[in-house]
């Protein structure tokens, strides 16, 4: 998208907070929960393994939106993932602890090469918060692992509604006290930047061409309608005069 249009459309003189989505975006899920797996031993390897655990996470989420479920944290949701592809891949000589490290490894996500370096500066500019799904307490921890240096940590668990709900998108004014306008989503999922978008929010793709892994190709595809397109969180902070 061209960026002088960009800054035409919504000027980055009023915006006031970034948002991010984390997994993927911030955090590189894939290569985390494929290491974490393979360390193990099991008789499927990590790659696959990530993948399937990554593929339950929107069914278990719709099965919340839709009231299937009653609200469920998000650990709960990939520990009850991970016991469901246990038994699909027959493994089941892994001990309590040994699932409980496995789930937790949800909490120890490496950042993307360019995410400190793209996150510090725009900090400089903007107050910079999550926007996850992921509940409180694990993006703690993987703030603390992955040294991610929010200003705020907002989650699904905030609001009590998973994204795409829009209580999300504008709670984090609501929180922030400022207008949506002022808001800048980014995310590398373009369902999450469509759902901010139709709250008000201006949005930002940011391309994670490996965030499945370098076996399977990354399905998202952005949409010109997007504020800004970014190659990193290096690139957007360029972008945006930091």
């Amino acid at each position: 998208m061209n960026t002088e249009t960009s800054l035409e459309s919504h000027s980055n003189e009023s915006l006031q907070v970034i948002a991010f989505d984390v997994f993927g975006t911030v955090v590189d899920w894939h290569s985390g929960i494929a290491r974490a797996v393979d360390e193990l031993g099991l008789s499927v390897g990590g790659d696959a393994f990530a993948q399937a655990w990554r593929d339950g996470y929107q069914p278990a989420i719709q099965r919340v939106i839709s009231g299937e479920l009653e609200w469920t944290l998000l650990d709960e949701l990939h520990r009850s993932i991970l016991d469901g592809l246990l038994e699909r891949f027959g493994i089941t000589h892994l001990t309590d602890e040994q699932k409980s490290d496995l789930n937790s490894a949800w909490c120890d996500l490496d950042p993307w090469p360019d995410t400190l370096e793209g996150l510090t500066r725009l900090k400089e500019k903007f107050t910079i918060c999550a926007l996850s799904n992921g509940n409180l307490g694990l993006l703690f921890h993987m703030a603390q692992h992955a040294g991610l240096p929010w200003d705020c940590i907002l989650s699904a668990e905030t609001f009590t509604a998973y994204k795409p709900d829009p209580k999300t998108y504008l709670g984090v004014g609501k929180v922030l006290d400022v207008e949506p306008g002022q808001v800048l989503m980014v995310a590398s999922h373009q369902s999450d930047l469509t759902a901010a978008r139709a709250c008000g929010l201006p949005t930002a793709y940011v391309e994670r061409p490996l965030e499945w892994g370098s076996n399977r190709a990354n399905p998202e595809r952005p949409d010109p309608a997007n504020t800004y397109f970014a190659t990193s969180l290096i690139d957007l902070a360029t972008q945006l005069g930091c």
